[in-house]
């Protein structure tokens, strides 16, 4: 049992790491993905997740962490696809919608992750 606590707390550590850059997105001049994604509390995070993920493999925790990593890099996904469509100079608001959306969507993970982990339930996959 101290085991799976030490892992939730892992965890939790992770999805504070995530919420932390996206603070910043939200709070300084960066985009809600942009500071997700190159802040250094996210890239920390998913390092985290990975060097961690042996541990948690097999348990309901397993779930969250790949949340957390898909998280992550369906968000660089879309960054790059906004940027794509930003530099054609037609796609701008096209890129700038997708970039709403997609911090918004990050949100939305991080807080669906973080409620799931206090009630101790995994997440779908």
């Amino acid at each position: 049992m101290n085991d799976e606590r030490s892992l939730i707390t892992w965890t939790q550590v992770i999805y504070g790491l995530h919420t932390l850059s996206l603070l910043t997105g939200i709070l300084g001049a960066a985009t809600v993905v942009g500071a997700f994604l190159i802040g250094w509390p996210s890239i920390i995070a998913v390092i985290l997740n990975y060097v961690k993920r042996s541990e948690v493999r097999g348990t309901w925790l397993d779930t969250h962490f790949s949340w957390q990593i898909r998280t992550f890099w369906f968000a660089l996904l879309w960054l790059l696809v906004g940027g794509v469509l930003f530099a054609t100079v037609v796609g701008i608001p096209v890129a700038v919608v997708l970039w709403i959306g997609t911090g918004i969507w990050v949100l939305y993970r991080i807080i669906r992750g973080w409620l799931a982990l206090g009630s101790e339930k995994s997440l779908p996959t």
